[in-house]
């Protein structure tokens, strides 16, 4: 504790403190919570990764460092392959599949995939739970809970900030993403809205194959999406694909509400014919059917450049979550509208405005909800994947049509719009005409004292407790869950989290 103590002065510097300086200590710090998350296996692998959307709520090193998780667990014997299989399903191995291929196709810490083929001649993906991963979730979420508790109650690092809720989102999340059967109902639910779509094609589900910790799926192979060369030797074409893949997911956001919350290029694969394949149905978003009527109030309120519209707008929809003083976010977003809203919509950046959003966030009193940081982090990756498959490609271009389509066709918004248009124009009216007598008010309040303007650098006054040279002993496998070693070594690095965001 000494040396946290020590770290976080500005005298432990050599040479004095920079930015720079302070920099290079948040990535240190970063890669070791990195591999630390890494040897706690498959629960804390899962909770590093979805802090890894939380750019509203830990600095850029952490988010990046954290963005790299990828499992590193060897896949597990085909002898514990047939016991779970047998257990859940009530029947042998060879009673269910003509065959199945020992060597898996794929493996993380969840789980592994195997190809198989149904008695019927059909192909089928099998994907199997890993043995013990409930237990596992369990006692390392009754961890995460206690010290989450101690955190949320710290008069420093508890201010402002909802802790308890962001510990139970994750916790819903995880535990919807080990219940294979909530995966077969996602994928089932995904492959419905996409039925008049050819250009999307989504893995059947066999139920009779299914249960909690097995899922078989229709065997779907294609080309990576990233694997660029290889479209091109199909014969596919690279801006055709751009396009649809943003134009699928606009679908997911507006049309049907149930979007794919994980779209990196390892879950987008091409068939031969030119369609967008989806896998992995375990982390799905979802959103109200009301939300596109409430968005119209953040839309006028942008379009006047009202903070106090879009904030309200935006609590209304769940996409803030106040929980403290909620000035000092007004007037941030307020800066926003006034000083980045002036070019065109679709010259915009999603990756851009993203990190506008985040940086005005994170040390405000409030956060984003995961559905929000969801959609964020799915259209900042589908922007980078488009760009990969066409360097002239725009997000917002391909948006701002299918957004005005959505508002003009709607089922029930097209009316709702034009009577909002009409009573919002009456509204600004009604405005212009008292703007010199507010204009008036507001500099009285500078002239008295009640309005304080301040100019900040967010990085600036940061400042982080590092443990510069920590040191632990090599962890333990991570399905040593009973030992008291493993509470310590949580508790010291979430510790040490903490102290580098807040102290």
């Amino acid at each position: 504790m000494g040396r946290l103590w020590r770290d976080g002065k500005d005298w432990s510097y050599v040479g004095g403190v920079t930015e720079a300086k302070k920099t290079a200590r948040r990535r240190a710090i970063a890669i070791w919570l990195r591999e630390s998350f890494l040897n706690l296996g498959p629960t804390f692998i899962k909770v590093g990764q979805l802090f890894s959307t939380r750019a509203d709520l830990f600095p850029a090193e952490y988010v990046e460092e954290l963005s790299k998780l990828q499992d590193r667990v060897p896949a597990f014997p085909f002898s514990d392959v047939r016991q779970i299989i047998q257990a859940d399903l009530g029947k042998d191995l060879q009673a269910l599949f003509r065959q199945m291929d020992p060597t898996p196709i794929a493996a993380a810490s969840l789980g592994q995939v195997h190809k198989a083929q149904l008695h019927s001649g059909e192909e089928v993906a099998v994907k199997i739970q890993r043995n013990g991963l409930r237990r596992l979730f369990e006692i390392d979420i009754k961890i995460l809970r206690g010290i989450t508790q101690y955190f949320q109650q710290h008069p420093r690092w508890g201010k402002g900030r909802d802790w308890i809720g962001i510990y139970e989102e994750c916790s819903r999340i995880l535990w919807e993403e080990i219940d294979y059967l909530n995966e077969g109902r996602n994928a089932d639910g995904f492959r419905r809205n996409f039925r008049d779509h050819a250009w999307v094609k989504v893995p059947r589900v066999y139920w009779r194959y299914s249960s909690p910790r097995v899922l078989t799926l229709e065997y779907l192979p294609g080309i990576k999406i990233s694997h660029y060369e290889a479209l091109e030797a199909a014969g596919l074409d690279r801006k055709l694909l751009a396009r649809q893949g943003a134009e699928a997911y606009l679908r997911q956001i507006l049309n049907y509400g149930l979007f794919h919350a994980d779209p990196h290029p390892g879950n987008l694969a091409v068939s031969p014919d030119g369609a967008l394949i989806f896998y992995d149905f375990g982390m799905m978003g979802r959103i109200r059917l009301d939300v596109r009527e409430k968005l119209l109030g953040t839309f006028f309120g942008v379009a006047q450049k009202d903070a106090g519209q879009v904030v309200n707008s935006l609590i209304e929809l769940g996409a803030l979550v106040p929980t403290g003083d909620m000035g000092p976010v007004r007037r941030s977003i307020q800066y926003m509208l006034d000083n980045f809203m002036d070019k065109p919509f679709e010259n915009q950046s999603v990756d851009a405005i993203g990190d506008d959003l985040y940086e005005i966030a994170y040390g405000q009193p409030f956060r984003f909800p995961a559905t929000f940081t969801f959609v964020m982090r799915a259209f900042s990756t589908l922007e980078g994947v488009g760009k990969g498959l066409d360097p002239e490609f725009n997000f917002m271009e391909v948006a701002k049509p299918f957004a005005l389509d959505i508002m003009t066709n709607g089922n029930s918004t097209s009316s709702g719009f034009l009577d909002e248009l009409g009573r919002q124009a009456a509204q600004v009216g009604t405005t212009a005409f008292g703007l010199p007598r507010r204009i008036e008010d507001t500099l009285d309040k500078l002239d008295q004292g009640d309005l304080r303007v301040r100019v900040r650098s967010l990085e600036s006054d940061r400042s982080c407790v590092v443990w510069a040279a920590f040191k632990w002993e090599p962890a333990m496998p991570f399905s040593s869950v009973h030992s008291r070693s493993r509470l310590q070594f949580c508790w010291s690095m979430i510790s040490c989290l903490l102290q580098c965001f807040y102290c």
